[in-house]
């Protein structure tokens, strides 16, 4: 893919917009003057999520799967080396400024004068979001300047985290006022052009509280939230049900390929992404410091072996598990960038509208499932952890324990709503209840066997393990938190030995690893940004400790 080159400010909207009367009728329909806010907004929604997801097609959420041991790869984002010009970094950032924000700049002023709030009021959430994103990962961004080309700013100066956030949150109360001030009778309504909510005003509502309830949360360590958070609690303003929850649908492919971004795996010439070993060693419950001996039941959901335990022994292979196969976070081994296109494991139905895995392998391709999964921004299971996580801090009152058995018990619901939109021809049992009620009680029993800071050890990396396939806000919750435990190479001497008798009942030989990074607490300025924009801050040069304002 071309990579696209714009410095913020000079990013183009859909289409030149010029109009000197918001509700003329165009005289040439070929040749619009205004970009209907119908047509704005499901481009808006879209490119959200892709600006969050891993893919060729995707942007962030790429190399931050990496960063939190979710995914590992064969790239820059292993040993936490992803640069300034890092094509997802800089893919993402595009998608959020270019496709996300001038356009939402764009919906919120001309739904504004025609008197459109529910539109005005949706195109805040999604800028208010975007926004906060953009923070949360670089720390200082263009805000009060962004997108000012028609007012003669060609290189908008950087805000400081610290100030955009008020602002955001004063933003997110302007968007509930809209969406109260609307009205059905207004000239233009959202419907299904709607992607995320097909113009449900009530979930928009709680869309606006539940990311204000984050922004605050977020801020915990720095402030006391208590009051605040508190008080959106007792409005009853949360995502509360699954079907609630606030995500951006992808696929399945119809007259465009409407696939979420991160299935394109599937049909990759050279497959770059590989479920990290640390995350599945904890899911199957071999990790000897977190869930020891508890087997997690959503792991055929959440990704698919092409292998079977069956398969002989292939020496080409770096880390194998009976039909699991992938390899290590920073792998010095001779099998690195060896060719194992059809052994390796892909990503599932959960994540990425992938294949539920039946034990039966089989190779992959584009046809091999539908694509069609959402991308998660803030959804119900969220709500409950992030109140487990608050309870356990002793920021607000209530029952940590059964707070966080609820949020797992939903976070299982929330795989079968995935599943059950995603439109698979695979008889793909369900989740919830019984199937993962054992699992559940497990867990809670270890949880509440704890002492406190080994209790939100186990909520957030739950959490964690919930988050899989919506990339970003683990890295925040790490951050926060310094939750779950990553991988060290560190400690464990350098050198990795996959399970035994993994590889066609043989043993796999160990492996090197390295680390020549330490975990970046903020990703890199973009180099466009850097080299071409004026105003742009000079270079972090040590993302170590490059801190964002929130954290302590």
């Amino acid at each position: 893919m071309k990579k696209i080159k714009l410095i913020i400010g000079i990013a183009l909207a859909v289409t030149v917009v010029s109009c000197s009367k918001q509700l003329d009728i165009n005289n040439d329909p070929n040749n619009p003057t205004i970009v209907k806010s119908s047509v704005l907004l499901p481009r808006v929604e879209k490119y959200l999520g892709k600006a969050l997801a891993s893919g060729s097609e995707g942007g962030f959420g790429q190399n931050l799967s990496v960063y939190m041991h979710q995914m590992t790869m064969y790239g820059d984002a292993d040993q936490y080396s992803a640069g300034a010009g890092e094509f997802n970094w800089v893919q993402g950032w595009d998608f959020a400024y270019r496709e996300v924000l001038t356009n939402t700049d764009i919906l919120i002023k001309q739904s504004t004068q025609s008197g459109d709030l529910y539109y005005a009021g949706i195109g805040k959430i999604l800028k208010a979001y975007t926004f906060s994103v953009l923070v949360d990962l670089y720390g200082s961004v263009p805000f009060t300047e962004a997108n000012s080309l028609v007012g003669g700013i060609k290189y908008p100066r950087y805000d400081e985290g610290k100030d955009i956030y008020p602002q955001l949150i004063a933003l997110i109360d302007e968007a509930v006022g809209d969406l109260k001030n609307g009205s059905e009778n207004d000239l233009n309504i959202p419907g299904n052009d709607d992607v995320i909510y097909k113009g449900d005003i009530k979930k928009w509502n709680k869309a606006a509280y539940s990311l204000k309830f984050k922004l605050l949360l977020e801020q915990r360590k720095i402030k006391n939230v208590s009051a605040d958070v508190n008080a959106i609690i007792n409005s009853g303003n949360l995502i509360s049900t699954t079907a609630e929850s606030f995500m951006v649908p992808f696929g399945p492919n119809g007259a465009t390929d409407d696939r979420n971004p991160g299935f394109g795996e599937y049909f990759a010439t050279q497959r770059t992404m590989f479920v990290s070993p640390w995350i599945y060693e904890i899911m199957k419950g071999y990790n000897t410091n977190i869930f020891k001996n508890i087997v997690d039941p959503r792991i055929p959901y959440y990704w698919f072996n092409q292998m079977k335990a069956s398969d002989a022994f292939n020496g080409d292979l770096e880390y194998r598990d009976g039909g699991f196969v992938t390899q290590y976070f920073g792998t010095q081994g001779p099998n690195k960038g060896k060719n194992n296109q059809n052994q390796v494991t892909v990503l599932g139905v959960f994540p990425v509208g992938g294949r539920y895995d039946d034990g039966n392998g089989g190779r992959v391709n584009a046809s091999s499932a539908t694509g069609a999964a959402p991308y998660r921004l803030i959804t119900y299971s969220d709500i409950l952890f992030w109140k487990a996580e608050l309870i356990q801090a002793g920021v607000i009152t209530g029952n940590a324990s059964t707070t966080f058995e609820t949020a797992m018990k939903e976070s299982m619901k929330m795989v079968d709503a995935v599943v059950e939109g995603n439109g698979s021809s695979q008889q793909i049992p369900k989740l919830s209840g019984a199937a993962s009620d054992s699992f559940v009680d497990k867990v809670k029993t270890a949880f509440d066997a704890a002492n406190a800071a080994k209790k939100m050890e186990i909520i957030m990396t739950q959490k964690w393990i919930s988050n899989f396939g919506a990339w970003v806000e683990p890295y925040n919750d790490y951050r926060r938190t310094g939750y779950p435990v990553l991988f060290d190479p560190a400690n464990f001497g350098g050198k990795m030995t996959p399970p035994a008798g993994g590889n066609g009942g043989q043993d796999s030989p160990s492996v090197v690893v390295s680390q020549s990074l330490k975990f970046p607490l903020s990703l890199p300025y973009i180099l466009d940004e850097i080299s071409k924009n004026q105003n742009a801050p000079k270079q972090k040069t040590d993302l170590s400790t490059a801190k964002v304002f929130w954290m302590p």
